[in-house]
């Protein structure tokens, strides 16, 4: 009824009216009614109503009270019908994906792998760096325990006897031509080692051993460097030889007899015996030094092995 009146009026009110612009076209705005707005699964093809809008001048415009407020309302019931049916949509989404509490369910953002398993791989690293580190522990204080019980066991050594075979002494010049006495001296010296270790064997070496005559080195000879095993002693041999050594101010101090032979000359035997022992392959070792020194008076009219005593020497 409001609109039959309204384009009543509107028709009443246009012939009056002072035509001043030209005709401007009528448009229609349609909009759903309040009845298919209200139901939201009712039928799509409900009555549409149509409501004029004019585009002329303020004079042309309808001035009945009761299509401002039509207007009013179907613009009102536009908004408020497409909220609703907006709403609508989305409830019944939200229903379609709502889980079994009634909760809307939401994407979740899935992450690579598992926490538990994360937590359960840092464990097992974690355990095997504490065996290892517990391990390198052991091992440490086991290498420890074992070196220390090893210092104890230094090798023995115990020169036997003394051999000089020529003893010579004479006139010559030395490499700058320097006038002074010569001393030639050949002779070979035996002596014994000693492993008293029985966990593990030694390899024996020596320093240069040394006959001085004076602080001056008239004679050298070197121990061929050998294994020997544990609880174990050996005896070995080593030659020593000088030729034509200057003696230089000390070859003064020689002595001759009555019938012109030469008369004993004091000697000092000096060497060192070292001893390496590797107990639990290179990781552990022991190292020991023995210096060994012995003063003796070789008389060049004798050539018979000079066997020594124990206390004829010294041994550090």
């Amino acid at each position: 009824m409001l609109s039959a009146k309204s384009e009543s009026d509107m028709t009443s009110l246009a012939p009056s009216s002072p035509s001043r612009s030209p005709k401007v076209p009528v448009y229609y705005v349609q909009s759903p009614s309040r009845d298919s707005q209200v139901s939201h699964d009712g039928d799509k093809s409900s009555s549409m109503q149509a409501t004029p809008i004019y585009n002329n001048s303020p004079m042309e415009s309808p001035s009945h009270p009761s299509f401002g407020r039509h207007s009013r309302n179907s613009s009102s019931s536009r908004f408020s019908g497409m909220f609703r049916s907006s709403s609508g949509r989305k409830g019944s989404r939200k229903q379609h994906r709502s889980n079994d509490k009634g909760w809307p369910e939401c994407k979740v953002i899935m992450e690579e792998g598992d926490y538990d398993d994360l937590d359960k791989a840092l464990s097992r690293r974690m355990q095997i760096l504490i065996a290892l580190f517990g391990f390198v522990v052991l091992f440490t204080i086991f290498c420890l325990i074992i070196w220390g019980a090893s210092k104890p066991f230094k090798a023995e050594v115990l020169v036997k006897s003394l051999t000089v075979s020529n003893v010579y002494v004479g006139e010559g010049s030395d490499f700058s031509g320097v006038p002074t006495k010569m001393l030639t001296v050949n002779g070979s010296l035996r002596f014994t080692v000693h492993n008293p270790a029985s966990i593990f064997g030694i390899h024996v070496s020596s320093t240069p051993i040394n006959l001085l005559y004076s602080d001056i080195s008239v004679a050298t000879g070197l121990l061929k460097k050998y294994y020997q095993p544990r609880k174990s002693s050996r005896t070995v041999s080593v030659i020593f030889e000088g030729t034509k050594v200057p003696l230089y101010g000390a070859g003064s101090s020689l002595k001759y007899s009555s019938t012109g032979a030469l008369a004993p000359i004091p000697l000092t035997l000096n060497f060192e015996i070292k001893s390496r022992g590797y107990v639990v392959g290179h990781l552990v070792k022991t190292k020991h030094i023995r210096a060994i020194s012995c003063p003796l008076v070789i008389d060049p009219a004798v050539t018979k092995a000079l066997k020594l005593k124990q206390s004829s020497c010294t041994y550090d």
